[in-house]
């Protein structure tokens, strides 16, 4: 297993994985996977990670601004996801491990993820790696024609802006 940078060959098996989290309809308020120009357009130049195993991308992690503004440079969006066969290994942990300390090497000092509260996995995670939940949000989205509520969780490093 090795963790490597996302290249555009990598996107069938990133959007298998993210069409699993999708259909989970615990991951996303997103209903359809976009095209490769519109997900390389939304995420960070850098900060894009997957796990391999035997060639075959196992999870996912990538980075997007919150904002066009150049106060928010250092703040920006976690995205992870895991492949249905791969959850519950461990996989989580090795990509957010790795996507913490590259974000912070990039001056990256907020990370900040929103997640619906039925999605255990993904609160557990965030919170071993120093994410406090900072918002609640009722009713926020519709998914399927129900509306959902999202977890505003955030983590700010201790090594790179104000500390």
């Amino acid at each position: 297993m090795e963790i490597i940078t996302i290249d555009r060959k990598h996107f069938p098996q990133i959007a298998k994985i993210y069409q699993e989290g999708i259909d989970t309809g615990n991951a996303t308020f997103e209903t359809t996977v976009p095209s490769w120009e519109i997900w390389n357009k939304s995420k960070l130049s850098y900060c894009r990670l997957i796990v391999v195993e035997n060639e075959i991308v196992i999870g996912w992690a990538a980075l997007s601004k919150v904002s066009e503004r150049s106060v928010y440079e250092g703040v920006a969006e976690l995205s992870i996801y895991i492949a249905e066969n791969h959850r519950g290994k461990g996989i989580g942990k090795i990509l957010m491990q790795k996507l913490v300390k590259e974000s912070e090497t990039k001056g990256i000092w907020t990370l900040q993820s929103a997640m619906f509260p039925e999605n255990l996995a993904t609160l557990s995670l965030h919170k071993t790696f120093g994410f406090r939940v900072i918002g609640y949000r009722e009713k926020i989205g519709k998914l399927a024609g129900v509306w959902r509520d999202s977890i505003l969780m955030e983590r700010r490093s201790k090594i790179t802006g104000i500390n």
